[in-house]
């Protein structure tokens, strides 16, 4: 067995925190930790049995002092190998909480604009949360500076361009959970699904893919509770 197929699997949930003026939290990780001083979505690790949304109200509480109030946005899972370890990040939106954000684990805390988070420090791990951050809660068309919406076909084009400072996403539109299943193995960025879905089968998607999912035909905080991160509202 090489040394990279013994490294621990660490499940992390964490959140991007939103403030009224739409600035976004992070945090620097204490001295005596692993990665000490890289700088991260603030959350921790999951523990055994324990459900994604439970463990990041929790550690939200733990760390910072504060209460999430409704459903949380879903919105990006990442899988990222350090030296001494692979980690799973779950991320979700935070827009709506209770109390005021403090660094109780004496940890050091930065509010940050978009275009300030897209030239922070972060971490490996947390570096691909920015672009996907840029996605709004409702899909009204198919393009804009921070992404672009297509087909299978269109896969590869658009892979690394760029505005501004950030990447621009390239998101595929679906007909069927396995055309969204094979669309996110050939690398979208997000997926757009194109009808409606029983939730189940909307759920079973979700958990299944690591990219941000566009349901169709339901109320808002229905899709976030069946882990999708939006509607897809384009007329078409």
């Amino acid at each position: 067995m090489s040394p990279e197929d013994s490294r621990p699997i660490v499940h992390v949930v964490a959140a991007a925190v939103i403030d009224a003026m739409g600035r976004v939290l992070i945090a620097q990780r204490p001295v005596g930790k692993h990665l000490a001083g890289g700088w991260e979505f603030p959350g921790g690790k999951l523990e055994v049995g324990e459900e994604r949304r439970a463990g990041l109200a929790r550690e939200l509480y733990e760390e910072l002092g504060i209460t999430i109030i409704g459903i949380p946005r879903p919105l990006i899972r990442v899988s990222h190998a350090y030296p001494s370890r692979e980690v799973l990040l779950d991320i979700c939106v935070v827009t709506r909480y209770r109390g005021v954000a403090e660094g109780l684990d004496g940890q050091a805390l930065r509010w940050c604009s978009q275009d300030e988070l897209a030239t922070a420090d972060l971490l490996p791990a947390d570096k691909p949360v920015v672009a996907a951050l840029r996605l709004p809660e409702r899909l009204t068309r198919v393009a804009s500076r921070d992404y672009t919406i297509g087909d299978t076909s269109s896969l590869g084009i658009q892979p690394g361009a760029k505005a501004g400072n950030h990447h621009c996403l390239h998101g595929v539109f679906c007909s069927t959970v396995s055309e969204a299943l094979g669309a996110a193995r050939a690398g979208a960025g997000f997926l757009v699904m194109c009808d409606a879905h029983p939730r189940k089968e909307l759920a079973g998607l979700c958990r299944r893919v690591p990219v941000p999912v566009y349901a169709r035909g339901i109320e808002l905080e229905e899709a976030w509770a069946s882990g999708a991160s939006g509607l897809n509202e384009i007329i078409g």
